[in-house]
């Protein structure tokens, strides 16, 4: 996968929790569970999300974290970016400094189209309508599981 870990399980749990059209606060551990990704790296993914202004959180005993902007506003694009920064769609695919026109890197010409390609498909996809497709598709956020079996907030 093109995506680090951190962007893959902030994706997958951006989309949960659009998935389930939180408009209340859900519990990180809940979701921890839910998707099976680690407590603490979940923790520290969110905390990420929530500086960059994508979710909320909130402490206490009815606490937890929901979606900081409705779900029409928020694009897998600015999951990652607000994870990595936009070095996957700026950056050369083999890491060279200064690749580009002048100088490109073996892959440089191929890599530029697939890139713009990738990062209009992924700032296109709105969460609005992929939590549309999970709620309504048989599709999975973690290993062996359908998302209808998953347990609606």
């Amino acid at each position: 996968m093109l995506l680090s870990k951190t962007s893959e399980y902030g994706v997958r749990a951006m989309l949960h929790l659009a998935g389930i059209g939180s408009e209340k606060y859900t519990a990180v551990r809940k979701i921890s569970e839910e998707l099976d990704i680690s407590f603490h790296f979940l923790t520290k993914i969110f905390q990420q999300l929530t500086r960059s202004g994508l979710v909320e959180s909130y402490r206490g005993p009815n606490g937890g974290i929901r979606l900081g902007d409705k779900e029409e506003n928020i694009t897998v694009r600015d999951i990652i970016v607000a994870l990595e920064g936009d070095k996957m769609f700026t950056e050369c695919v083999l890491g060279l400094p200064e690749c580009g026109e002048g100088q490109p890197c073996p892959l440089h010409h191929r890599w530029t189209g697939v890139r713009e390609e990738v990062e209009k498909m992924l700032g296109s996809k709105t969460l609005e309508d992929i939590g549309e497709e999970l709620r309504n598709g048989d599709f999975r956020l973690r290993a062996g599981s359908i998302w209808g079996t998953i347990e609606n907030a």
